[in-house]
């Protein structure tokens, strides 16, 4: 939100000498995040003037249209005569005041402005345009000066555009919607230096008639609790908005749109109260608020045809809906160029169903980002009081007598809070006076309630504040305070921050992190030195995407959690399985011109816990109860932690030694025994078995078992997945449960022995469906102690091996710890090693 100091200045005594910097400290200080402060008489250097425009020739022949104008700048060029400058701006006519910047002059940005000769004629200066004075994007046309604006040709134009003021660019957090207005910044200011406030919602206003302004209709008082409205008639509809209104709507970066409309901005600016403006001659019989009918149609302010769903709320004529609620008006009902008849409306909408329809529709106006945050529903009245004093006064017409006050808003429930709650909390002393005169300060009614039993026998009641409840009912403007702990915040906000200690929690005692944390980072480690990028993709899934992964009917990954609100309507659900939303950061990635890509994901998955109900509710008064707790932790879901890889393209890279070698099943399998083997777990307590398990090829898919419990599987990605996903062919996959393995088992240290190895490789020939994993397996048994590693280095399929059968080939190693072996102690261990494969699985030596 961007303000002007001056128009703070009007409700607040702000120290006439105030810095800059003392300003931004006292904002920060309240909790208010400053983008920025800045001094406007410094952003434009030299002579910045107010020159008449006295002749203009058009100049011809151009690509664009071009005007040579003639303008008096009085003494302020050194020689009285008017200054000749180019434009090529159409929204002047001879007469016109503008303001002109002189040669010398800087403009925001460091644009320097001089003397040169353009467009066949010599111009010096520049008839400047808001965008160009950094005063807003406006830079359709250059700034005409109104008709109330008494400052002579040649006058210092600073003061007349605004730019001998500080403007100030606040960030304001989600839960101080009452600080997006002047009112709600001069309360905290006035806080802040300890001055006094001039409230204008205090300001005074008729109340609501027995006779309406206008017949309406409220249909759903919890969408709209209140619902206010006011007629003006016989409003000038040329009446130009006066230059101090458009100046203050350009400096918050509001465009100036007509009088009726920049009015209801203006008024929402200063009070906080989102106002519409109705061409009433255009209104088809009376008005109704209720709930859009499903597939109903509006084409809002800004020329789109929005489809309506039934959450989102509308006013209706008998022509059907005219306005998006508290979001955006409608076209057949705006306010236009010969608007004479003009209703205005101030109602109170219901936040969440605005932030709903907002982000639906993704219409973020200035009215939506204050509703969805909160408006106070006191001000409705005062805000239409405003409005029309403002029209009627600037623009004619003659305000109804009639005025009209629906009100359903219930008043706010009073707050229970200790008085020595602060104190507890925060660890500084704050003195039962001193906590209701705070909340005071913020607007809230303090009343003294019930006694409880105090914590400290010792202690006084109302002079330690143990014992001492008080009962608060917040005001109107802070819908945000609803329960002790808000109130808490509100005293240490304005007592100060910097009187809270810092002080450092005492580190626990032990190794730091746990047992799990170690694994996970070791595993993350493993896998991004083996080249594997890291990816953190949203949880978030659609409902297709188990049909899309070829999940069956009855698979336990099909049930998901669905979020009652989701940021898109198209992802409602959390992932049952990384591979999801890995795969679509794959995609995403091979959109974006990579072909070669290894990734890889440690997160939650997210499984629902069936028939668990719905979880107690539990305030923040006090701590939850174990019993609460408990039933609570029944009903989240179960959140085991996967680890993921994804690999598409090739795994080591073509150049000029060579053609690359593109990433296939054994890849990802081979990437999951990297994970165990980093996970701590040792190799001879896992195993991989063939499997059939979508969304993997039946083929070409292993499942990984440790201590015979599957705990991933890994392969190559079924190819109607592969199309569904629209991913390259090949694609290889690898999900593991980390949760599902067993404890990290104490290593005993490696016997290391100083004698030379024996190697000796060996080819053994088995059916296609044997896995070389039971052939090593196969071999390590039969070897004995001395082997100390058997490796596959080859596999071979042919003719003259016989259909169905194939190769493996296996490096052994053999070494005594004690002593070096002779041949024949390794001929012979090699020989038991074959015996006992060909035993187990008909394994025959090649060749033999």
């Amino acid at each position: 939100m961007r303000v002007s100091v001056s128009w703070l200045r009007e409700y607040v005594d702000l120290p006439a000498d105030l810095p800059a910097g003392d300003l931004e400290q006292a904002l920060v200080d309240l909790g208010i995040e400053v983008e920025s402060v800045v001094d406007l008489a410094e952003t434009v250097t030299g002579q910045l003037v107010v020159g008449e425009v006295r002749e203009i020739e058009e100049l011809t022949g151009f690509k664009k249209p071009i005007r040579f104008c003639r303008v008096d700048v009085g003494a302020a060029n050194g020689t009285g005569e008017p200054q000749e400058i180019v434009c090529g701006a159409r929204n002047f006519a001879p007469g016109d005041r503008v303001v002109v910047i002189l040669p010398g002059g800087v403009l925001p940005g460091g644009f320097a402005i001089g003397a040169r000769k353009t467009y066949g004629h010599n111009s010096a200066g520049m008839i400047c345009s808001a965008k160009e004075l950094g005063l807003g994007d406006d830079h359709s046309g250059i700034i005409v000066l109104g008709p109330d604006v008494t400052a002579k040709p040649g006058d210092d134009a600073r003061p007349v555009v605004g730019l001998d003021d500080v403007v100030l660019d606040l960030e304001i957090t989600p839960d101080r919607g009452y600080a997006l207005s002047l009112r709600g910044l001069a309360r905290e200011l006035s806080h802040a230096f300890d001055v006094p406030l001039r409230d204008p919602a205090l300001a005074p206003a008729p109340g609501g008639t027995e006779t309406p302004a206008y017949p309406v209709d409220v249909r759903d008082t919890v969408g709209c609790d209140r619902f206010t409205a006011r007629l003006v008639r016989g409003v000038d509809p040329t009446a130009p908005t006066p230059s101090w209104m458009q100046q203050r709507l350009v400096t918050a970066g509001i465009r100036s749109i007509s009088l009726p409309v920049d009015i209801t901005n203006y008024v929402m600016l200063e009070l906080g109260q989102p106002m519409h403006a109705f061409d009433a001659d255009r209104i088809a019989g009376p008005l109704v608020v209720r709930r859009a009918d499903a597939g109903e149609k509006l084409t809002t302010l800004d020329g789109v045809n929005r489809v309506l769903t039934a959450d989102d709320m509308v006013i209706c004529d008998d022509s059907g809906p005219i306005s998006l609620a508290a979001v955006m008006g409608g076209e057949t009902s705006e306010v236009v160029a010969g608007t004479t008849t003009v209703l205005f409306e101030a109602a109170h909408w219901d936040p969440a169903m605005v932030g709903r329809t907002a982000r639906r529709h993704k219409l973020f106006s200035e009215a939506a980002k204050r509703w969805e945050r909160g408006v106070d529903p006191a001000v409705a009245l005062v805000a239409l009081e405003r409005a029309v004093r403002l029209l009627t006064e600037h623009g004619g017409g003659t305000p109804g007598a009639e005025i009209l006050d629906i009100d359903h808003v219930r008043p706010r429930t009073p707050i229970s809070l200790p008085a020595d709650l602060p104190t507890r909390r925060v660890g500084v002393e704050y003195p039962p006076a001193r906590v209701v005169a705070l909340l005071e300060r913020v607007g809230c009614t303090v009343a003294q309630g019930a006694d409880r039993l105090s914590e400290d026998p010792g202690a006084v009641g109302v002079a330690s504040g143990v014992g001492t409840v008080l009962s608060v009912t917040p005001p109107t403007w802070r819908p945000d305070l609803t329960d002790p702990a808000d109130l808490v915040e509100e005293v240490v906000r304005l007592d100060g921050y910097d009187r809270v200690p810092s002080v450092l929690p005492t580190a626990p005692p032990g190794r730091g992190l746990t047992p799990r944390q170690r694994r996970r980072r070791a595993v993350a480690d493993s896998l991004a030195e083996r080249g594997y990028v890291s990816v953190l993709a949203h949880p978030f899934v659609s409902p297709e995407l188990a049909d899309q992964l070829g999940l069956p009917a009855d698979d336990p990954r099909r049930p998901a959690v669905r979020l009652a609100n989701p940021l898109s309507e198209e992802e409602p659900l959390l992932r049952t399985t990384l591979l999801g939303p890995l795969l679509g950061t794959l995609k995403r990635n091979l959109g974006r011109g990579h072909r070669d890509l290894a990734l890889y994901e440690i997160g939650a998955v997210f499984h629902p816990r069936v028939g668990a109900g719905s979880p107690p509710a539990m305030g923040v008064d006090r701590r939850p109860t174990d019993a609460e707790f408990a039933a609570a932790d029944a009903v989240v879901p179960a959140q085991p932690v996967h680890v993921a890889v994804v690999l598409s393209g090739d795994l080591d890279p073509a150049g000029w030694w060579g053609a690359g070698r593109p990433a296939g099943w054994a890849d990802a399998i081979e990437a999951a025994r990297d994970v165990l083997a980093a996970a701590g777990i040792p190799d001879e307590r896992v195993e991989v078995r063939a499997a059939e398990y979508a969304p993997w090829h039946p083929g070409r898919c292993a499942e990984l078992r440790v201590d015979g419990s599957v705990v991933g599987h890994a392969g190559e990605l079924h190819p109607v997945v592969v199309a569904a996903l629209e991913l390259p062919r090949r694609t290889c996959a690898m999900e593991l449960n980390l949760d599902a393995l067993p404890s990290t088992p104490v290593t005993s240290a490696p016997t290391v022995s100083g004698f030379p190895p024996a190697l000796i490789d060996v080819a053994l020939v088995v059916d296609e469906s044997v896995p070389a994993e039971q052939v090593r397996r196969a071999l390590e048994a039969g070897a004995g102690e001395l082997l100390e590693d058997v490796r596959l280095f080859d596999v071979y399929s042919g003719a003259q091996l016989g259909a169905g059968r194939r190769s493996l080939a296996y490096k052994l190693t053999f070494r005594a710890p004690d002593r070096t072996l002779t041949v024949e102690e390794a001929v012979a261990a090699r020989d038991t090693a074959v015996a006992v494969a060909a035993e187990r699985l008909g394994a025959t030596l090649r060749g033999a």
